[in-house]
């Protein structure tokens, strides 16, 4: 479905004003759009873990008489694609009923594949690039990531630690993660990364940093969630997965290319920065490609 569909912005924009149930299934219309197209409203209900009477609610809400006009909207915007989108969606049915469980890894994969696929496209890559321009102009970043998404924060903050001293992981013992922020100033950033369920940890420290007059940049997995009403440049990362569990790997993916744009915005100080680091890292003789002897 286009990012630029009038019904996906009307949902955006009324959403925060919706009831928690309501707020359940648009956001799973939002990210199931051909769902819509093509299950009943009883089907869809119960995979957006909500009741019918929701559905139907939500269609009044957004100014049609019934569940079946939303429908029949979405049903007639996937007829109107070049792309074969009900046929790849109804293929993607077949396959997964017919396919053997072993089969499951082969699944996860080229789901993944076509995620960071979808990140190649002109919005996004447009979007990479001015958080990396947004991040170089920056004297800290604070990096934040808790649960799940501490993962993309760190590696984030690993590579950035290689190349100077910038960058500020918002992670400490006994609940000191946030103390960092006690002195930050508005010429810094926070680049926060957050996925449903969103911890709340994550989202008050967000908040503290742009009352504090910070740029907050996100990584997240939709245009309703809770950062993105506060970011000044937002990457969405799809998170579903063949698995039981969320992907994080589109969003690692979005950390590494960060890395190596900002890398590549100021090349001299990078190469010096790095170089500074193996020279440190092998005086420590940190790393070996032999198995270490025996005493």
């Amino acid at each position: 479905m286009s990012q630029s569909d009038p019904l996906r912005e009307q949902i955006i924009a009324r959403f925060d004003a919706m009831s928690a149930q309501l707020q359940q299934a648009a956001r799973y219309v939002l990210e199931h759009p051909e769902e819509v197209a093509l299950v009943s409203m009883r089907e869809l209900a119960r995979l957006a873990a909500v009741q019918p009477a929701t559905m139907t609610r939500l269609a009044k809400v957004l100014g049609f008489q019934g569940y079946n006009e939303i429908r029949a909207y979405y049903a007639e915007t996937v007829r109107k694609r070049n792309d074969g989108f009900a046929a790849k969606v109804r293929q993607r049915d077949v396959e997964t009923t017919s396919t053997p469980e072993s089969d499951i890894a082969h699944h996860m994969l080229h789901g993944i594949s076509a995620q960071i696929a979808a990140l190649c496209e002109p919005e996004p890559l447009q979007c990479l690039t001015a958080m990396a321009d947004r991040l170089a102009a920056a004297k800290k970043v604070y990096v934040l990531g808790l649960r799940s998404s501490h993962v993309v924060a760190w590696h984030f903050h690993y590579v950035m630690s290689l190349l100077g001293e910038r960058s500020v992981h918002l992670d400490g013992p006994a609940g000191t993660g946030g103390d960092a922020l006690i002195r930050a100033k508005p010429d810094e950033v926070m680049l926060v990364v957050s996925i449903k369920p969103y911890a709340v940890d994550t989202l008050v420290l967000a908040q503290l940093a742009k009352d504090k007059g910070l740029a907050v940049l996100s990584i997240t997995d939709s245009e309703v969630s809770p950062l993105a009403g506060i970011s000044e440049h937002t990457i969405y990362c799809a998170t579903d997965s063949y698995s039981f569990f969320h992907t994080l790997t589109p969003a690692l993916a979005v950390s590494e290319v960060l890395c190596t744009l900002l890398a590549e915005l100021d090349r001299p100080s990078a190469l010096k920065a790095l170089q500074d680091a193996d020279d440190h890292l092998a005086h420590l003789n940190t790393y070996s490609n032999t198995l270490p002897r025996r005493v």
